[in-house]
């Protein structure tokens, strides 16, 4: 086999000294094919396998092989046959004796690979951005967690925007998007998906996906057009694919320790935000400054924001409860077994009865559980203040120590109905107050020793202050004028007569 610098004096004898290929094959003593073989081609010699390598060994289970790897172009695609996965049906199913690494050569010699070539994609401003949902682990109040990511990209200058959630639902999937247009100062002409399960509730091979009616709406809302993606063509929106990883990669590393999913949203934010210094290749400018460009080509906010939630109609049990997801949440007793409707947003609740909102409450995650509001019940423990020791909203209602010891003189000095009858009008002065000002009016009123709830109430006037109230008609009482002298003798004239 002849070297590189062989197949050099070659071609230079033949193309630069004109010698004749019968000549530089005497000369150098070497076969004419060989010269030929060289002025052919001026590059390394390279080693061309004339016969197929004997496998002994696997050679009975080759056909099983290839029958597997045939089939797994019609499987998901993750949920095909690995290297070692054919390996280990091998040894469990046919009794292979070989080892794993003659597996792994003939299955990466002969896995049906597709040629996949792409073309150069260039973006306008304004005009595209293109949107999916990704997950990474946090660490969520000392406890790790599996958080659910929405990224969104403008097309043009890549300025990314992503959010974190505890869920895919659609009102988070909808809350998301209207953060990033937020974010982002203005809303793209169109929007590239997944076929997302949160926007399309049906798609059939070569049809349009039959969208939901809330991301129609919500679509409508923002006026951009919403644009699906093929089935397992991941490609034809490469630039979220790769921000989705970019992200878990850069944003997620160490894991983000945080209380709350607004601390870490927050912190999402300001790495977002600092995404806008970076240069990327072939761009004409860093992402930032492509970014103030391209926010004059998108559309304007509406304005108003969209109500990203779902809706659906509930009805009150007898404990004036309605069940959303597992959990059950308090309405007004007055309420009770009427016809109302529930607004799930990512973060709270809603219950309305058509005309206004008659309940809010935090919306819990977790599984089974009652959300109670004290003052939903107020009205009825008014007519059954025997069942306030008892009462479920009352006992869970997080209150100052204040309340409880108010409650405890009261009912040192009056009868047991009568105190709670008291301690309940209080309640009520509750409602329209902070928990920390009615703490300081009633410590006042314990001290002083006078508990009714006009007390309370005079001294909830002065509680945003720190003196003590002072008294209305001391306050209020003109200075007393002074005494002028009197000549009683005057008087004993009366007596004589």
């Amino acid at each position: 086999m002849l070297t590189v610098d062989q197949r050099e004096q070659i071609r230079r004898a033949y193309y630069v000294e004109g010698k004749s290929i019968r000549q530089i094959a005497r000369d150098g003593r070497r076969d004419r094919r060989t010269v030929r073989k060289a002025l052919r081609d001026a590059g390394p010699p390279r080693y061309t396998l004339r016969e197929p390598r004997a496998r002994p060994v696997l050679a009975p289970y080759v056909g099983q092989i290839d029958a597997w790897l045939e089939a797994d172009l019609t499987s998901p695609p993750k949920q095909r046959h690995t290297a070692r996965r054919i390996y280990e049906r091998l040894v469990e199913e046919h009794g292979f004796k070989g080892g794993e690494s003659t597996v792994r050569r003939y299955v990466r010699e002969h896995r049906p690979t597709p040629r996949q070539a792409f073309i150069p994609l260039a973006y306008e401003p304004g005009e595209d951005a293109q949107c999916d949902f990704g997950e990474g682990w946090i660490v969520l109040g000392g406890r790790q967690v599996l958080a659910q990511i929405l990224c969104l990209r403008l097309c043009y200058s890549r300025m990314p925007f992503v959010i974190a959630f505890p869920h895919q639902k659609q009102e988070a999937f909808l809350e998301g998007m209207q953060r990033a247009f937020q974010f982002l100062g203005g809303v793209p002409a169109r929007v590239w998906y997944d076929r997302l399960a949160q926007a399309v509730k049906r798609s059939l091979v070569g049809q349009r996906p039959q969208e939901r009616e809330a991301f129609v709406a919500f679509r409508s809302h923002y006026l951009f057009e919403g644009v699906f993606c093929t089935a397992g063509e991941a490609h034809e929106k490469g630039l979220i694919e790769n921000l989705v990883g970019y992200m878990r990669r850069h944003f997620l590393v160490p894991l983000p320790a945080v209380d709350s999913f607004d601390e870490l949203n927050a912190q999402l934010a300001a790495r977002c935000l600092a995404e806008a210094e970076r240069m990327l290749r072939g761009a004409k400018g860093t992402i930032g400054e492509m970014w103030q460009e391209e926010k004059s080509r998108l559309r304007p906010l509406p304005a108003r924001s969209f109500p990203c939630c779902r809706t659906l109609p509930v009805k009150p049990n007898q404990l004036s409860l309605v069940t959303f997801e597992t959990n059950r949440y308090s309405v007004p007793v007055e309420h009770t077994l009427h016809m109302l409707y529930l607004r799930a947003y990512v973060d709270k609740v809603e219950i309305s009865d058509g005309i206004g909102l008659v309940a809010t409450h935090k919306r819990s995650y977790a599984r089974e559980q009652d959300v109670l509001d004290l003052w939903h019940y107020l009205p009825l423990l008014k007519e059954r203040p025997g069942a306030l020791d008892h009462a479920k909203p009352f006992k869970e209602w997080a209150r100052p120590e204040a309340f409880n010891r108010y409650l405890e003189a009261l009912r040192r000095r009056l009868p047991p109905r009568t105190a709670t009858l008291r301690f309940l009008e209080v309640l009520e002065m509750a409602r329209s107050r902070s928990l920390s000002d009615m703490a300081t009016a009633l410590d006042s009123a314990t001290a002083t020793g006078s508990l009714s709830p006009d007390t309370v109430s005079y001294f909830l006037r002065d509680a945003a202050t720190d003196r003590w109230p002072v008294a209305p008609v001391l306050a209020s009482a003109p200075a007393c004028p002074e005494v002028q002298p009197r000549d009683l003798s005057q008087y004993s004239l009366l007596v004589r007569r």
